[in-house]
């Protein structure tokens, strides 16, 4: 099963299971689900080839939703689910899989749609990083700075080193086989028809107006919200208004 961190206590409530996205873990997300854990259980998960969670050479959507049933079925079999990214992807094909296993879905900056973006690149940036000569984060951050600039993105990766056994904790090389299927969403013939928020940053293109009719396809109860001032990292650049958002969608839907 995924590895889980898990913030709170059972309550009255859903449980919320919180999904990583792409080279991320659950750890990214200690400070929000901690917080959002005062009126519920939450749960998040590394996914498969991240974090402390088994790794495999598959990495699929099914494969991904597979997982997160797993998870949902151990707390009783049914939670909210919140994704972001690649994580928002693995959360709609579960709920339109098995919906019964999901109570409201909030995919952050995400869709159901083919991106063209390739992520490869950063997978071969990581592995420019000597790992013997690593002994705390900054060395990698210093090693990684010589083909990334941006230093934000830095210190997210550099998140994912174990720096005592000297070893990423993403697969690289199931991710980096998987691309395609990680870029692409599979074709599915379902709906979820329970409340679903597309949360997106106002700066972020991967939720283009042009998709809500796709969306609405699969989602027919989606509602949309954008996070002014933030991109596709909006949990992490605006964290008190994404919590808000959250939490606004979760009462009024309760």
């Amino acid at each position: 099963m995924l590895n889980m961190i898990r913030h709170g206590s059972a309550t009255d409530q859903p449980p919320l299971v919180i999904v990583h996205g792409l080279f991320g873990s659950a750890r990214n997300w200690g400070v929000i689900s901690k917080r959002l854990s005062d009126q519920r259980e939450v749960i998040a998960v590394d996914q498969r080839n991240h974090g402390d969670s088994p790794q495999s050479d598959s990495h699929s959507y099914f494969d991904m939703a597979g997982d997160i049933a797993e998870v949902i079925e151990s707390l009783g079999g049914r939670a909210d689910v919140l994704g972001h990214s690649m994580g928002g992807k693995a959360a709609m094909v579960l709920a339109l899989t098995r919906p019964e296993l999901v109570n409201r879905a909030i995919l952050a900056d995400i869709a159901p749609v083919k991106y063209a973006h390739d992520q490869n690149q950063n997978i071969a940036a990581m592995r420019t990083v000597d790992l013997a000569k690593i002994e705390k984060r900054s060395d990698a951050n210093d090693q990684l700075a010589k083909v990334i600039d941006d230093p934000t993105l830095r210190s997210f990766f550099t998140q994912s080193l174990d720096l005592k056994e000297k070893r990423w904790k993403l697969n690289l090389d199931a991710l980096e086989a998987e691309m395609p299927k990680i870029l692409d969403f599979p074709e599915i013939d379902g709906h979820f028809d329970r409340p679903a928020l597309f949360l997106s940053g106002a700066e972020s293109s991967y939720v283009k107006p042009e998709y809500r009719d796709r969306i609405r396809s699969f989602f027919p109860a989606a509602k949309f919200a954008k996070l002014p001032g933030c991109g596709h990292w909006l949990h992490a650049e605006k964290p008190r208004e994404f919590e808000a958002a959250v939490r606004a969608f979760l009462d009024l839907t309760a």
